[in-house]
């Protein structure tokens, strides 16, 4: 079956061709795949040996190709395919598996340019395919919660929306995402921006204005590894969003100040480090405890008590997958479009100008 749906409540599962078997493959992608009923990993794509014994010890019935090209002489044997390849990768996989009539999830970011993304969806709405971009950022429980938060009115009108995704990583680990070479696509702005800027589209709509700073701050590394970014929304808030491998001390991860109140919160969704160490979806899968609640007040800092906790809402990357899935058998809705990533991918581009240049972009 290449590119058409299967008949609802069917019992076979759909096919999914994983290719890269990385960080993003390994930790990400094949867990959640594997853990969403109605999908079965049925082939994981790297010419990394150690990376073949690992898929193969943690799926034993996983088939194995060395090359993308194996996959294209039996798409008929596939539903879909996930590219989870080095940024570069994308945009070429992506075209061919389209091209071989198979739905695409393509991970973040989709391409290196808005026009290549839309390239993209323009071929997929062509073969009458899915094409969903993985930005599992969505379904943090941070973000989720200040979803709901705004959807009540508990802040009022938003004025300011401050998103933080630091690390401290003094030395340069290398790889691709680490390399200079433009072809590469790598560098914060690319990596980690694509999440901050994704979710301040998702809260509070088109952006008018870009204004950023990119800096290249430890010994050796060849790429952006401090970067800043302001955007002015349509709908009048403003986004403050920090993306960094060298803060020394960490930021909360979100700070939302409102005409009612604000919402402050620590710490990152524990989604990411639970599948690094093994975890999979299951009962309790995302929730948090309650010290690491954020809290919502107006006058005082939360570090000295002030506002009141607010329950975090458990985060939920599983419900990506199963909205893949639905889409596929049930033509349910596209969790995350190409189109919706090529406007991500127009602030990122006016985000690079802005700090060659030194300007704020109109977009």
């Amino acid at each position: 079956m290449t590119g058409t749906t299967p008949a609802p409540g069917t019992g076979t599962p759909l096919r999914v061709a994983l290719v890269g078997y990385g960080l993003a493959g390994s930790v990400f992608h094949a867990p959640l795949i594997a853990a969403t009923e109605g999908l079965v990993l049925d082939t994981v794509v790297t010419s990394h040996p150690e990376r073949q014994e690992q898929a193969r010890t943690e799926f034993p019935d996983v088939r194995l190709a060395a090359t993308a090209d194996e996959l294209w002489s039996r798409a008929g044997e596939l539903d879909l395919v996930v590219i989870a390849s080095p940024n570069k990768t994308h945009v070429p996989l992506a075209t061919t598996a389209l091209e071989a009539g198979l739905p695409v999830v393509v991970d973040k970011p989709v391409a290196g340019t808005a026009a290549e993304a839309r390239g993209l969806a323009a071929l997929a709405e062509r073969r009458g395919l899915l094409l969903s971009v993985f930005q599992n950022r969505r379904w943090d429980n941070d973000f989720l919660t200040l979803r709901g938060l705004l959807a009540e009115g508990e802040l009022g009108e938003v004025w300011r929306f401050e998103s933080r995704f630091e690390r401290w990583r003094p030395r340069p680990k290398g790889g691709w995402r680490e390399s200079g070479d433009p072809a590469e696509i790598g560098g914060l702005l690319y990596d980690l921006g694509s999440h901050v800027v994704d979710q301040a589209l998702v809260l509070f709509g088109p952006v008018t204005g870009v204004y950023a700073e990119t800096v290249v701050r430890r010994p050796g590394a060849e790429t952006d590894d401090d970067t800043f970014l302001a955007l002015t929304h349509a709908s009048g808030v403003r986004s403050h969003l920090y993306v960094s491998a060298t803060a020394a001390q960490l930021g909360p991860r979100f700070r939302v100040l409102g005409s009612e109140a604000g919402y402050v919160k620590y710490g990152l969704d524990p989604q990411e480090a639970a599948l690094r160490a093994g975890g999979r979806p299951g009962p309790g899968w995302g929730e948090e405890p309650e010290p690491l609640w954020g809290r919502v007040g107006a006058g005082e800092s939360p570090l000295t008590g002030g506002g009141t906790p607010v329950p975090t809402l458990p985060g939920d990357y599983p419900a990506y997958y199963a909205a893949i899935a639905r889409a596929l058998r049930e033509g349910g809705p596209n969790p995350v479009t190409a189109h919706e990533a090529a406007a991500a991918l127009d602030v990122l581009e006016a985000a690079r100008r802005s700090a060659r240049e030194g300007v704020a972009v109109a977009l």
